[in-house]
């Protein structure tokens, strides 16, 4: 026996706009019936959170499927999966289109060539499927807005969710973080970590989804515009507090990041405050009530 509860979306063209849209979810357990041969026109996320069963590639090849895990479902690509019938399966899935799952993919949230995704946790993609699901009444006025928010969602949750990333951080993505404000170069990093450039590369692109050179860079470029937003340093000293010596080639490298000069991003930007801002968060509880 199985359960099956889904629903269909018709998102507009302008919806379309906003870069994802949900087209679709869906929450079933139980001995549920296999799926495919087939081949969609559209992206499903599907997560298994319990159970066991197989997905067979366009050549033949069977794949075992442990819960917690996940099945990218690709435009274009034959699938085959199905449960085991003697223990079933828990799934919840989400069908999904738009322009932004050509940059997701080249982001490496979006796997067409992984089709199955070990997962360390479903807890958390689980709870995005089901906010989408309860949003997914028919008199809901935000739906297509509201789901299509969600899936941006499920596509970081599902990211971290993923078997081979550490729960606590990439210790690589940490380690960078951490020296990202010292003046060293790619190279010279990979040195520190006693990896070659490719490793490097390698462990930053499946972590962050991008270079070595753009991780570091989005670092030391979002402490240098707290810096000139908050104080009045000049800007050949934010330069080598973010670590860069030369300050003429900090801000060459700002404006055409960051789309003006720095002392035009002070200008706009500009909040001085006495003793500068605080580096911890404060907890909603604390906010003074108005």
């Amino acid at each position: 026996m199985y359960h099956t509860w889904m629903r269909f979306f018709t998102p507009s063209p302008v919806h379309h706009r906003l870069g994802l849209v949900c087209l679709g979810v869906g929450l079933q357990h139980g001995a549920l019936p296999t799926v495919g041969p087939r081949t969609l026109d559209s992206h499903v996320a599907v997560v298994i959170s319990t159970g066991t069963g197989w997905y067979e590639t366009p050549d033949g090849r069977r794949t075992t499927v442990t819960a917690p895990s996940l099945l990218w479902l690709t435009p274009g690509i034959p699938h085959h999966y199905a449960p085991d019938p003697g223990t079933g399966w828990d799934e919840g899935f989400v069908g999904f289109t738009g322009p932004a799952t050509a940059t997701y993919t080249e982001l490496g949230y979006i796997e067409p060539d992984r089709p199955v995704v070990p997962l360390s946790d479903a807890t958390g993609p689980r709870a995005v499927i089901t906010r989408i699901a309860r949003a997914a009444r028919r008199d809901n006025p935000l739906l297509e807005v509201e789901t299509g928010a969600a899936v941006h969602e499920l596509l970081v949750a599902l990211h971290r969710a993923r078997a081979d990333l550490a729960p606590d951080g990439d210790p690589v993505l940490k380690a960078l973080a951490r020296d990202a404000f010292k003046p060293m170069s790619v190279a010279d990093h990979a040195t520190r970590h006693g990896m070659t450039l490719a490793e490097l590369r390698t462990a930053v692109r499946r972590g962050a989804g991008c270079s070595p050179k753009d991780y570091l860079l989005g670092i030391r470029l979002g402490r240098a515009k707290e810096l000139l937003a908050a104080t009045e340093l000049p800007v050949a000293s934010i330069a080598r507090r973010v670590g860069y010596d030369d300050p003429a080639y900090f801000s060459r490298l700002f404006t055409r990041r960051v789309g003006m000069p720095p002392i035009r991003f002070r200008a706009q930007e500009s909040r001085t405050v006495p003793g500068g801002w605080s580096d911890r968060m404060p907890d909603p509880g604390d906010l003074p009530r108005v």
